[in-house]
């Protein structure tokens, strides 16, 4: 256990990678989405996505952390289970710590009706229909996915190679024209959209870390054979 906490005492020794990075671009993106709701004469409610922008960057952080600490922790005699544990529990804190963030963020747009220009960055009310913590399990879900998206495209990449990491994104995106073209065929995208909308944000959400689960166990089992 006092390995895996090193691991995580690793993962943080830069840290501009998990907090300052995410903190100046979630800054930066709200700063931003505010100019221009102000420069936007209507009087009516606008909703942008800037706040997303550091969730995207998870999926750099994910890249990182097994790119460049991977070889590090290896001149360490920390295995590779510990390495990999103590990485997806540095991942958890700081998806943790980013829908806290987001949370404070809605409660701020809140408090001044959208800045006082009634925009919001934080506060979507579909994210939010399921109250402040069904908003957390989202952002917290899309931080942590992003990350293990992250992490396992490096991991396969460090096991196999460039070439099998390229062949392994055609194939998931013909799996994705391949169904969208069989919904597509049967008329299904009313029947599509009805369960989306039924599942709702937060179901949405949940459903997410299942499929991140899954990709821990394939970057685990992939991470086995890496090469530092």
């Amino acid at each position: 256990m006092r390995r895996t906490l090193n691991v995580i005492r690793l993962q943080l020794i830069n840290r501009q990678t998990f907090i300052w990075v995410p903190l100046i671009i979630l800054g930066a993106a709200t700063a931003i989405s505010i100019l221009i709701y102000g420069m936007i004469p209507d009087d009516i409610a606008i909703y942008g996505g800037g706040g997303q922008a550091p969730l995207w960057y998870f999926f750099a952080i994910g890249i990182s952390a097994m790119t460049l600490t991977f070889p590090f922790s290896q001149a360490m005699s920390i295995t590779r289970r510990e390495f990999f544990l103590g990485t997806m529990l540095t991942a958890i804190i700081a998806s943790t710590l980013m829908g806290i963030l987001f949370l404070i963020g809605g409660g701020i747009e809140v408090a001044t009706n959208g800045y006082g220009v009634n925009g919001w960055v934080f506060y979507i009310p579909w994210l939010w229909e399921a109250g402040p913590l069904g908003a957390f399990v989202v952002y917290f879900t899309l931080a942590l996915f992003f990350f293990v998206v992250g992490f396992t495209g490096a991991t396969i990449y460090k096991s196999w190679g460039l070439m099998v990491l390229t062949i392994g994104w055609v194939a998931l995106a013909l799996v994705l024209v391949g169904l969208s073209y069989l919904v597509t065929r049967f008329e299904l995208w009313g029947q599509v959209w009805t369960g989306i909308g039924s599942l709702g944000a937060l179901g949405l959400a949940l459903w997410g870390l299942v499929v991140t689960a899954a990709l821990m166990g394939v970057s685990f089992l992939a991470f086995r054979r890496a090469i530092p």
